[in-house]
């Protein structure tokens, strides 16, 4: 039996009906969490810290009156079939996802259990059919959409006004949509003289590879799209771009605290927090598919000046101005 028939089959057997879940209000209520992050990442903590905020200023207190199983899958298919294949047979009753890979995994793997996401594009990558009215057991909240890109590269601009190229990186095996998401602007750019290319990078060698080519052009920049293998090698892309120069947006915080130019994306704690209210919902007996799948509603620009000066730019006052957060 292949992995994929395997992880339906607990699916189907272990998964209790959301009307009988909610029939029992007093027995410990169990919630899996199922990340597309490292445990170790600063950004795992993050979200999980917001999410149990929200728990917390909801009523549910962990060991009283819930029990919340957290997994962390990284960008590993192997184990994120691992993940899904035992908070299924655990029978949750919700399951809290975040990351393409885990929600394609996640979504055959049960159509009973209600699943709370937090992924991109969800209705693109077809997770569910509609934002207003998602169906069936899936709901939850957007957390890119294409537009972001024009706002990258606008950035970018703003802070090098020589940009004449710049390459979106990412891996298309983690979120194939960014190849979709450029393409309007690549045309739209050769108005002003940028040149928009796309980069598939699934290891080192290849995040090294494209670097060293945009350092060889003055007037290159380069995007870290949302992307959990892009976030699980966060390490690696930040030596490369600091090595040769080149300035870096990426669309999470982390990155410019870290060392990237700058970082601008919603604000994914706050996306976590509010995922909470919507477990809260189901768990009182609400159903995901009458739940309208959400859009974030927050953004965050995050500029780190020590690297602005390292790259040689000088970011106007008025810019910095804008920024919700300005690393010195």
């Amino acid at each position: 039996m292949r992995r994929r028939e395997f992880i339906k089959v607990i699916a189907g057997s272990a998964a209790w009906p959301l009307a009988a879940r909610a029939q029992q209000p007093d027995r410990m209520r169990r919630v899996g969490v199922l990340l597309g992050i490292v445990e170790s990442d600063p950004e795992t903590n993050a979200r999980l810290k917001a999410f149990r905020l929200g728990m917390r200023d909801l009523g549910w207190i962990e060991g009283r009156n819930i029990q919340i199983e957290y997994r962390f899958a990284g960008s590993d298919p192997k184990a994120i079939d691992k993940h899904v294949t035992e908070l299924v047979g655990l029978a949750p009753d919700v399951i809290v996802a975040n990351s393409t890979p885990v929600m394609t995994a996640l979504k055959p793997a049960t159509s009973t259990i209600p699943i709370v996401f937090v992924a991109s594009n969800p209705v693109g990558q077809g997770f569910i059919s509609n934002l207003t009215h998602p169906g069936g057991n899936m709901t939850g909240f957007s957390f890119l959409e294409p537009e972001i890109v024009g706002k990258w590269i606008d950035l970018l601009h703003d802070v090098k006004p020589d940009l004449s190229r710049v390459t979106l990186m990412f891996n298309p095996d983690s979120v194939p949509v960014y190849d979709g998401y450029a393409r309007p602007f690549k045309t739209l750019l050769q108005q002003n003289s940028i040149e928009l290319n796309t980069a598939h990078v699934r290891n080192v060698a290849e995040i090294n590879s494209v670097v060293a080519e945009l350092a060889r052009d003055p007037g290159s920049g380069l995007i870290a799209a949302a992307d959990p293998f892009i976030v699980n090698t966060r390490a690696v892309i930040l030596k490369a771009v600091a090595e040769g120069k080149v300035p870096l947006v990426a669309a999470y915080r982390q990155f410019a605290i870290d060392g990237s130019l700058m970082s601008y994306g919603p604000d994914i704690a706050d996306i976590f927090r509010r995922s909470a209210s919507y477990v809260d919902r189901i768990l009182k007996g609400e159903l995901p598919g009458n739940l309208p799948a959400q859009s974030p509603d927050k953004f965050e620009l995050v500029v780190n000046l020590k690297t602005a000066k390292a790259l040689g730019l000088s970011i106007r006052e008025s810019f910095l101005l804008l920024a919700d957060e300005v690393i010195e």
